[in-house]
């Protein structure tokens, strides 16, 4: 049976010291889940990188709004696993560019009379899934 490990704490130092960049720093969070939220359903718009800002500046300003955060059994263990190892799960970054290329792929196909506008899609689809595929997983299967 292997065990897991406790969620990410937050060392009490890690808290800013200040109320007012506290407070900047939950609006600026909130800012990043909303993008997040809505890059789940806009194609071209990450999810993972808004996530992973929003949990940066959660942990600098309120430990119980992170603790809600990585607690959530959606998007928690991606945070968790960044936090500790700078790393993505295989299974998700495949799934992320599977359904960012076919949203785009519908848009791209939407787009049909706009060259210009098919050709920038394209280009944020290729360049998204490339940043998004050279980020490291530690647990890719072997080839």
């Amino acid at each position: 049976m292997i065990e897991e490990e406790p969620p990410y704490e937050i060392p009490e130092s890690e808290l800013h010291p200040s109320l007012l960049v506290r407070v900047l720093l939950l609006t600026f969070g909130s800012i990043a889940l909303l993008l997040g939220i809505i890059g789940i359903f806009l194609p071209g718009l990450p999810t993972t990188p808004f996530v992973l800002v929003a949990a940066a500046c959660y942990a600098r300003a309120s430990e119980s709004v992170y603790r809600r955060l990585i607690e959530n059994p959606t998007i928690g263990p991606l945070i968790v696993e960044w936090r500790r190892h700078h790393s993505i799960p295989f299974r998700i970054k495949v799934i992320a560019i599977t359904l960012m290329s076919l949203t785009i792929c519908v848009s791209i196909w939407s787009f049909s009379g706009k060259p210009w506008l098919q050709g920038l899609l394209a280009f944020i689809g290729v360049s998204t899934a490339v940043v998004l595929w050279r980020i490291p997983s530690r647990d890719r299967p072997a080839r």
